[in-house]
């Protein structure tokens, strides 16, 4: 193995893949040496040689499931190692697409499955701790990483400190010593990059606290918006995650159904303008359930338009919106003018508001996807009116925001309209907190027995989520 180790690094120095002058790495740090191992895609006998000598390290290792290179100079490693070891291969992907099947890891795999992951070089450790995070968060199991190159600049400590193990073919020090030895570098190079490792090491690193691995009364403390802390307490208050959407087009109907459900749900979901006998009566009497159920109303009007006529909206007109809901949901079309518009119209409301981002949609085909879903995440961080996010994936990591998702039914369907539906331990899974019910209870024969069912299924699959 030290001969391969030997041959293969001179191999590395000739393709140019090792280099010395000055450079900047990834973390911003200055340094006299850089490894720029993307280059072995044009020598296939060279990486399929690093792959094997990096796989030797599995024979220390038990029970390897999976394998995941990080993203993107380690693909074709982990590639050549899943082929020739016959172990399935995950890829992680720099962020998650809101179209097709959403996922931030692409392959099969089974909650706890150890995976091993494969690196070329190891600074301060971060995108090996960055690939862990996500991997942990979709339930895999991470004990191991394989590395090609270990700078020596405190990226392993880092690694270690969120149990891993780390395991390298070379540091640079033992690079140094076989360039020496095989005349490729100079004692004064050997010099230079020996100082530089004494003077520089990356910064700590630490992996973010999972948001769905956090109890919402913890969550509640970690919020900036007054909404959002209200119903974490209360959904664990009422060990509930159930928003339920009121669709329906006559006042009383909805006045029955909030004083039947009321004790078990979190959020009234309404939309006022399919109300065929929309009144003021009808809101002072909701509101009044609301307080004596202790739950909230969140109007689903989706303002869309510029800040001007979004404030005119929600204050003014037969609705008088901000005056009796909570909560209201928004699109990010318009960018940050229309939180400010929305703000605009609380001058004379003294109780707490907040509002939804909606940044992914439940429906086939819906255009929300690429940079729009990122400029709503970017919205949804930036003000403290923002109680959540209304997405159908974990796409978001800030624990004081609530993930509200809608689409939730007892089986997996759709409708003719292009809603799709899934069920509750999937959304819950998917980073739901707060979980959109509406047909599956409003057309229930027994619409009781319909929202037990409901609340009792969200709620255990949040509390095994916790796990």
């Amino acid at each position: 193995m030290d001969t391969e180790l030997r041959e293969l690094a001179v191999a590395l120095f000739e393709i140019d893949a090792l280099k010395f002058g000055e450079f900047v790495t990834k973390i911003g740090l200055k340094t006299p040496v850089y490894f720029d191992l993307r280059v072995i895609v044009s020598y296939p006998k060279v990486m399929a040689r690093l792959a094997k000598a990096l796989w030797k390290f599995s024979e220390d290792c038990s029970n390897i499931v999976q394998i995941c290179g990080v993203p993107y100079t380690a693909l074709p490693l982990a590639t050549l190692i899943s082929m020739d070891s016959n172990i399935p291969m995950l890829i992680k992907r720099k962020e998650v697409k809101p179209y097709g099947t959403m996922k931030m890891i692409e392959g099969q795999f089974k909650q706890g499955d150890n995976c091993v992951i494969i690196e070329d070089v190891v600074t301060s450790g971060s995108s090996i701790l960055e690939t862990v995070h996500t991997l942990r968060n979709q339930g895999l199991e991470v004990t191991d990483t394989f590395v090609v190159i270990n700078r020596e600049q405190g990226g392993r400590k880092n690694i270690e400190n969120h149990g891993i193990r780390m395991k390298s073919l070379y540091t640079i020090t033992t690079i140094l010593a076989y360039l020496l030895e095989a005349n490729k570098i100079t004692p004064k190079i050997v010099k230079d990059v020996t100082d530089y490792l004494s003077k520089y090491q990356a910064p700590v690193i630490s992996i973010p606290e999972k948001r769905v691995k956090i109890p919402f009364h913890i969550r509640a403390t970690k919020t900036k918006n007054e909404i959002a802390s209200k119903i974490f307490n209360l959904m664990e208050a009422k060990q509930s995650t159930l928003c339920l959407a009121a669709d329906l087009t006559k006042a009383d109907s909805i006045l029955e159904l909030a004083d039947l459900t009321g004790p078990h749900i979190i959020v009234l979901k309404t939309h006022v303008d399919i109300i065929e006998d929309f009144n003021d009566d009808f809101i002072i009497r909701l509101k009044d359930l609301a307080k004596k159920h202790n739950f909230l109303l969140m109007e689903d009007r989706k303002f869309a338009d510029i800040g001007n006529t979004v404030s005119l909206q929600y204050e003014k007109g037969i609705y008088k919106i901000a005056k009796w809901a909570d909560v209201v949901t928004v699109h990010a079309v318009a960018g940050e003018s229309i939180v400010d518009g929305l703000k605009n119209s609380l001058k004379n409301i003294n109780e707490p508001r907040g509002i939804f981002i909606l940044a992914q949609m439940s429906s086939k085909g819906a255009l929300t996807n690429g940079d729009y879903v990122q400029n709503a995440l970017l919205i949804a961080q930036s003000s403290n009116m923002v109680t959540g996010i209304v997405c159908q994936s974990n796409i978001f990591t800030n624990p004081g925001l609530v993930q509200l998702t809608p689409g939730v039914k007892l089986a997996k369907s759709s409708d003719d309209l292009g809603q799709r539906y899934n069920t509750p331990q999937s959304v819950v899974n998917s980073g739901a907190d707060l979980a959109v019910v509406g047909r599956g209870i409003t057309e229930a024969d027994d619409k009781l027995t319909a929202t037990l069912k409901y609340k009792k299924e969200l709620w255990a699959a949040y509390e095994e989520r916790l796990k």
